[in-house]
């Protein structure tokens, strides 16, 4: 259960920027330090991977603090929270994460060598402005915050959108997303205070309200895969007596079984939006910090691939079990394409001796 808001602003908040300061004052002996390990262990964790570890880790503290007080300024700016839900500080919060994100995605990108490569359908300068005239719905793989985060700054620096999103409950413990995201249009989960309905009513109020601008993101499997999850998953449509989609989602071992209600509902909701399926590999094993540490690879390669449904071609009219098939359909695509281009030296997720217990 989360810390109650004020507690969060009044504690968690102030206490990210002690954290900040102190790293930012004892950095010359926290490099010494990691310049040290790192030599001493060279072979096992590759090139100055705790130096390099450490640079990014001040770039984030140094972003959270500056986003923090940002928002702080806004804040005032807007009468003590008074005008926050008007367009001009809701255009500011946007401005604010677009800034955020880029930065930590120059960082990663410049610190750890990573690659990003995302394929996309090619459309000629009149389709894309046509397409970025309407609303869209993201239907994602969730592969651990590395990954979410890329797509949010992809739809935001990219292409100008205004993501909303819907999130973990957990993620407002990080005190710059806690405040940012919640002055924006978001849902939050917490899966085990409420059930699948109430998380869908809200989902449709956040779809109902996309402008041309709008992108609402869903991350349909619920959570990161791990075999326990998985299985759970698995067992799960079988109580509930759809042994066909139980079949179905054996045969997607990359994937959990998506989580119908949200999606359906939210493709209901905005008849005008396109519908984007996103597939993405290369961060499926960074979860925590310590994954970062053991399984982050210099050079590495991430790769995504986003597929774009008109608004004309989703089967709205379609009964709901024909509308749940052709959203299995597609994922027994994205599982598919995850298969062809994981990175060469991962092994399944499913050998993974961490993700044993489920969690």
């Amino acid at each position: 259960m989360l810390p109650p808001r004020l507690f969060r602003r009044v504690v968690l908040a102030p206490l990210a920027i002690v954290v900040a300061i102190a790293v930012a004052v004892l950095s010359p002996l926290l490099a010494l330090l990691a310049l040290a390990f790192s030599l001493v262990r060279r072979s096992r964790t590759g090139r100055m991977r705790g130096v390099r570890l450490l640079f990014f880790a001040i770039v984030w503290l140094t972003a959270e603090t500056a986003t923090l007080f940002m928002c702080l300024g806004l804040w005032l700016a807007s009468g003590f929270g008074g005008r926050m839900h008007t367009e001009p500080f809701q255009s500011r919060h946007y401005a604010i994460m677009r800034w955020f994100l880029d930065l930590i995605y120059r960082t990663a990108v410049g610190t750890f060598g990573l690659l990003v490569e995302v394929e996309e359908p090619e459309f000629t300068a009149e389709e894309k402005a046509a397409r970025l005239a309407r609303p869209v719905i993201v239907l994602s793989r969730h592969a651990g915050p590395g990954d979410s985060l890329l797509l949010v700054r992809h739809l935001l620096s990219v292409y100008g959108r205004r993501p909303r999103v819907v999130m973990k409950a957990t993620i407002q413990l990080d005190p710059s997303f806690d405040v940012v995201a919640n002055r924006l249009p978001n849902v939050f989960v917490q899966r085990r205070r409420a059930g699948e309905g109430l998380f869908s009513e809200q989902i449709e109020r956040l779809a109902s309200g996309l402008d041309r601008r709008g992108a609402l993101v869903i991350f349909p499997e619920g959570g990161n895969w791990t075999p326990g999850r998985w299985q759970r998953g698995i067992r799960r449509l079988e109580q509930r007596g759809r042994d066909d989609l139980a079949a179905r989602a054996r045969n997607m071992p990359n994937l959990l079984p998506p989580r119908t209600a949200g999606a359906l509902s939210a493709i209901a909701a905005c008849p005008d939006a396109d519908v984007i399926f996103v597939a993405h590999a290369g961060l499926d094993k960074i979860i925590t910090v310590g994954d970062i540490w053991r399984n982050l690879q210099m050079d590495q390669t991430i790769r995504a691939k986003w597929w774009r449904i008109l608004a004309s071609d989703v089967p709205r009219s379609a009964g709901h079990e024909a509308q749940v098939r052709w959203l299995y359909d597609w994922w027994q695509r994205i599982d598919t394409w995850i298969s062809r281009n994981r990175p060469a030296d991962a092994e399944a997720l499913a050998l993974t001796p961490r993700s044993a217990d489920g969690e």
